[in-house]
């Protein structure tokens, strides 16, 4: 077998694990009882609607594989820009992107980890259908946060914590260019404040949405950005919940 076919399926079999780790479908993870989900089910943690009890994500395997896929497509296609991602809860996404950055030796781009890291801020009336804000488990610190990189070996100086409300520390953050811009603050205001990085995302980069087919806040948000800007690269949809577009 040649070395660089051996190399891709090291570094495929590397990926699909840590996919499957951070999502909980490895160990199988059960959910946290908040989540009412009862017992773990393996079609439930593909699609996330439920929320594991140890593991880093609740975003479900389709979206971990999205997030994935999009940061090896922009790698692939040579799509300047770093990683970012508003909104990390125990950080899984993020780890996503720094381990395909880890994965592909790629040691010129930064995974950018947005969040107030002290759960969710106030709500709009925008956000009618959103009725988790309460829930205790959606606060992580960033300490936590941090140990969970830790644990998969990939907390170092390619990694760039942003901690506070995104319209306190995005319009100033220290990010030039985005290839993927991963937006999961869930509420109105929040998508909103995110919207502020598009102009840096770079063309050919993606804009993955996570929520966006379920939260009414996010959607209107995006929405209105979109039909501003007349921006019409279509949204593709990911699973139940999420979608993205790639910017032309």
């Amino acid at each position: 077998m040649a070395d660089s076919e051996y190399i891709r399926r090291l570094r495929t079999a590397y990926l699909d694990l840590m996919r499957d780790s951070l999502t909980g479908r490895l160990n199988e993870d059960p959910p946290l009882a908040s989540s009412n989900a009862g017992e773990y089910k393996a079609g439930y943690r593909e699609q996330g609607w439920d929320w594991p009890s140890k593991a880093p994500s609740m975003i479900g395997t389709l979206r971990m594989q999205n997030v994935r896929s999009e940061c090896e497509r922009v790698i692939a296609e040579n799509v300047p820009g770093d990683f970012v991602e508003t909104g990390v809860w125990r950080g899984g996404a993020a780890i996503m992107m720094r381990a395909v950055l880890a994965a592909y030796g790629v040691t010129d781009r930064r995974v950018f980890a947005a969040d107030s890291f002290a759960g969710f801020p106030a709500q709009s009336e925008a956000d009618s259908n959103f009725t988790v804000g309460g829930v205790p488990d959606f606060a992580v610190s960033l300490d936590e946060v941090k140990a969970y990189f830790a644990r998969y070996g990939l907390l170092d100086e390619q990694v760039v914590f942003l901690k506070g409300l995104f319209g306190d520390t995005l319009p100033g953050a220290p990010i030039e260019r985005i290839a993927v811009l991963r937006l999961d603050g869930d509420l109105y205001e929040s998508t909103r404040d995110g919207l502020v990085l598009y102009s840096k995302l770079s063309p050919g980069g993606a804009l993955i949405a996570d929520d966006y087919f379920l939260f009414d806040g996010q959607r209107r948000a995006i929405d209105e950005f979109r039909d501003a800007r007349g921006i019409a690269d279509p949204i593709m949809r990911i699973d139940h919940f999420g979608g993205y577009w790639i910017k032309r």
